[in-house]
């Protein structure tokens, strides 16, 4: 029997993950039959969930069940949320055992109000760690430098971690280190530390959203250099993401690590996310196809894992020319285009992002909540 596209990816040494989560695609099948295809794990954001529960009547019932022992908008969240990342988990149960806890994980993001906070972060995280009460759950805490110190803190609890919205290299390296600081203190317990894992998730087409915008204001400005500025676009996410990759696979290579990994320690796998095509003109899989690697993971929404089911090729794209993306960082630069700034600017819109989505969310839940009594009474 032939392997599907996304097996051969898996067999190449790149998962794939599902970005999306609700009741239809765990009820029905759809979950089951996408693992089947070779789908190794699932994540998940506020924003997934506001559009799961705020777009369909799938959540009413429960809605409506909870409201009448006089939840609140935030405690039926918590139950809805709760009730979906378990399934899901239990649905991706014999992948994690297959794989020797490699895949199989599903995400949970921590509030991303507490984005700051590394205290709250830290407490809710395993508040939700343990009532969710599977193993191949990861809480997602994102990687800004209050998060990081939560990363080291849950690591060394035994908390399997998604660091989150990582934008730049200087990102990933502080999560990295907070990864391997969690081990080494997890270590000294006496710990079995084979048993927790990471991933880094390292966002990705929002960057060229932002540096092509800026590439279109100076094709405005010089519209004799429109050719040489249509072609830098397209191009600083993955760039980014070459530069990021590199320091990874140094990372593995380090003594440190290979210490770890002689106790045996999984490494924090570099996850691409956020790859789903926003530019009309770029490939539907673009950011699959141009981010192939080894021992990492690309999360896709449906519509980009049902592309690359059926366009992808297998060819590996990352660690062949870093110096390419050095340049084009460099070239950037001198048109006075700092990609830092904007993958600075980049993480704080993504928090904030959410934490709308969040509040969206619980807006949605309470407007649905009096509509359903209503209904009901």
């Amino acid at each position: 029997m032939l392997k599907s596209t996304i097996e051969a990816l898996a067999d190449f040494g790149q998962s794939i993950w599902l970005d999306n989560i609700n009741r239809v695609i765990l009820e029905k099948g759809t979950l089951f039959e996408m693992i089947k295809l070779g789908l190794r794990g699932m994540t998940s954001n506020p924003s997934i969930f506001e559009k799961a529960v705020g777009a369909s009547s799938d959540y009413d019932k429960k809605i409506l069940e909870l409201s009448a022992i006089s939840k609140s908008a935030f405690e039926i969240y918590d139950e809805l949320t709760m009730r979906d990342i378990q399934d899901a988990a239990d649905i991706f149960m014999p992948v994690y055992k297959e794989t020797k806890g490699l895949d199989g994980y599903v995400s949970l993001e921590v509030s991303p109000k507490l984005a700051y906070n590394s205290e709250e972060t830290i407490k809710e995280a395993k508040r939700l760690y343990k009532k969710v009460n599977r193993p191949n759950l990861m809480c997602k805490v994102p990687a800004t430098k209050e998060g990081c110190s939560s990363i080291e803190e849950l690591t060394a609890s035994g908390i399997n971690i998604n660091a989150t919205l990582i934008f730049s290299l200087q990102q990933y390296v502080n999560a990295a280190d907070a990864y391997i600081n969690g081990l080494r203190r997890l270590l000294k317990t006496n710990t079995d530390i084979s048993t927790v894992r990471s991933v880094a998730s390292v966002f990705v087409s929002r960057t060229d959203t932002a540096i092509d915008c800026l590439l279109d204001k100076l094709t405005i400005a010089q519209p004799q250099k429109k050719e040489y500025f249509s072609g830098l676009k397209g191009r600083a996410a993955v760039a980014n993401c070459e530069l990021i990759y590199r320091k990874y696979r140094a990372l593995l290579e380090s003594r440190e690590f290979k210490l770890l990994r002689g106790k045996g320690a999984g490494a924090q796998r570099v996850l691409w996310a956020s790859t789903s095509t926003k530019n009309p003109f770029y490939s539907d899989i673009k950011y699959v196809s141009e981010l192939i690697a080894k021992d990492t993971i690309n999360t896709l929404p449906d519509a980009t894992f049902a592309a690359f089911l059926d366009q992808g090729i297998i060819k590996e794209a990352l660690g062949v020319n870093a110096s390419s993306a050095e340049n084009i960082i460099l070239e950037l630069k001198e048109w006075g285009i700092d990609i830092d700034k904007i993958l600075a600017q980049l993480l704080s819109d993504g928090i904030i992002a959410f934490e709308k989505a969040f509040d969206s969310l619980l807006a949605v839940i309470s407007k649905k909540k009096e509509e359903l009594c209503f209904k009901g009474a």
